[in-house]
């Protein structure tokens, strides 16, 4: 059966080319029309080929294309550039297109998008080009970003959205039906009505579906409900989430300390949410900055990498001193260099295997003061089973690879050893950094390495300097 030819994308159709390939990529055909549109300053056939792409779409193409292309073909679509775009991009690609729009543009982009989205955009420039940005919205919108942007970083303020329905409870669901068809200030989507006394503290809400349900002479308060889990406007991101993943929710009221209603909160904000958290606590175990992305300069990069192998650069110190200690002794049996790093490795994988359960099990709030001596007992045990397993598989191979029974047993005994301090470490460690208020998943790893190199070494090359009396 004859192959079918690749695309030739400079004389193929348009249509013909689908966006994304078989693997769920941007297609290289599709990208490759798109530059050619883009160098050739073409916006008719730039409008053709993106102007109708969804926005998640749209910010898969910009981050594809070279990036001196990505502010070119922004410009090119001119008006049909929808800014939630940029909700959607990495922050380095975001802030570099940003640099290049002139601040009117992008107040007259975002003074289009909900209040959720316009933080998201804003939160991250410079304090200046905020202002400059702010200053070319209209003063209600002005003013209601500059409320969120209030809030700290990361906190459920900072994602809520402040469009939303309110009513008072002696409306009847007739009067807020009319309201809800006439009106032209409601947010896009919306779950539920919040109802509200004169001074804007929240006394329930009702359910669109329940509100449809029922006779248009019933007063709201009548048919309202309690609020549950309403949020604090300070509360942090990650907490929210937890809330919104243990209850199941759709939406949920945002107030500030004095209960007023502030804001809402939807689900579809928090599975973003959700998804930065896992990214920052898996970059965070493997020492790579919180924020980092594909898309960072080489300097950046750099920057976020450097620290925590300097750190790492002094705990492999400080386990060579360790061996160090031991010279003499490695000199008269070299069997021992061979064999050590074995002890090493296997403990610094289970200890790593202990403390991503444990850093998992903390940020899910699934491992407490209720639950902690059982799961330190646990994976004691655990590392001590293993440890024995292994020890008896390493202790034949070392007896039968150095012709001696007594390598064979010392190396299964400090097997024993560190595969015990590696679970303890695993679990003992992330939980005293997060009773100190340390994020266990940033500092965990560094720590857990060193404890099971230091043990490792430490119990094998000692166990074997007092066995064979070597000094």
């Amino acid at each position: 059966m004859a192959e079918t030819p690749p695309v030739d994308a400079a004389v193929a159709d348009p249509a013909e080319i689908a966006f994304r390939d078989e693997d769920g990529y941007v297609s290289k055909d599709f990208v490759a029309l798109v530059e050619e549109a883009v160098e050739a300053d073409d916006r008719e056939a730039t409008l053709e080929l993106a102007g109708d792409l969804h926005e998640a779409d749209l910010g898969d193409l910009i981050e594809t294309l070279h990036p001196e292309d990505q502010a070119k073909l922004v410009s090119l679509l001119g008006d049909a550039f929808d800014f939630t775009v940029l909700t959607e991009l990495d922050d380095s690609v975001r802030a570099r297109l940003l640099e290049e729009m002139p601040a009117g543009n992008v107040a007259e982009g975002i003074a289009e998008l909900d209040s959720d989205d316009a933080v998201y955009i804003l939160e991250d420039l410079p304090q200046e080009d905020q202002e400059a940005i702010l200053q070319e919205l209209k003063q209600s919108d002005r003013l209601q970003l500059r409320r969120a942007l209030d809030y700290p970083e990361e906190s459920a303020g900072r994602r809520m959205q402040s469009d939303f329905v309110a009513v008072p409870p002696f409306w009847t669901v007739g009067q807020t039906i009319d309201y809800l068809r006439e009106s032209d200030a409601l947010p896009e989507d919306f779950y539920q009505i919040y109802v509200i006394d004169p001074g804007f503290r929240l006394m329930g809400t009702v359910a669109l579906d329940k509100l449809l349900r029922t006779k248009r002479n019933e007063p709201i308060s009548g048919i309202m409900g309690e609020t549950m889990h309403a949020i604090k406007a300070t509360e942090d991101q990650e907490e929210v989430a937890t809330t919104f993943e243990r209850y199941n929710l759709i939406s949920a009221a945002v107030v500030d300390d004095s209960d007023r209603l502030v804001g809402v909160l939807t689900v579809d904000d928090i599975v973003d949410v959700i998804q930065a958290e896992a990214e920052e606590d898996i970059f965070a175990l493997a020492g790579v900055g919180g924020d980092a992305e594909i898309s960072d300069s080489i300097v950046e990069t750099v920057r976020g990498r450097f620290v925590w192998l300097l750190v790492n650069l002094g705990t492999a110190v400080l386990a060579s001193l360790v061996i160090g200690m031991f010279d003499a002794t490695i000199q008269q049996m070299v069997a021992l260099a061979v064999l050590m790093p074995i002890v090493a490795s296997m403990g610094g994988n289970a200890g790593t295997q202990t403390m991503t359960v444990a850093v998992r099990a903390l940020a899910t709030r699934d491992l407490g003061s209720f639950n902690t001596v059982r799961i330190i007992a646990r994976e004691t045990a655990v590392g001590f089973i293993n440890g024995v397993l292994f020890a008896v598989l390493m202790g034949l191979v070392a007896a039968l690879w150095f012709d001696n029974e007594q390598i064979g047993g010392l190396i299964a005994a400090a097997m024993v050893i560190n595969m015990v301090a590696a679970g303890m470490a695993g679990i003992l460690i992330p939980l005293t950094l997060d009773r100190l208020d340390i994020d266990p998943a940033v500092a965990s790893s560094v720590f857990v390495t060193t404890v099971t190199d230091v043990v490792g070494f430490f119990a094998f090359l000692g166990l074997a300097a007092w066995w064979f009396g070597l000094h």
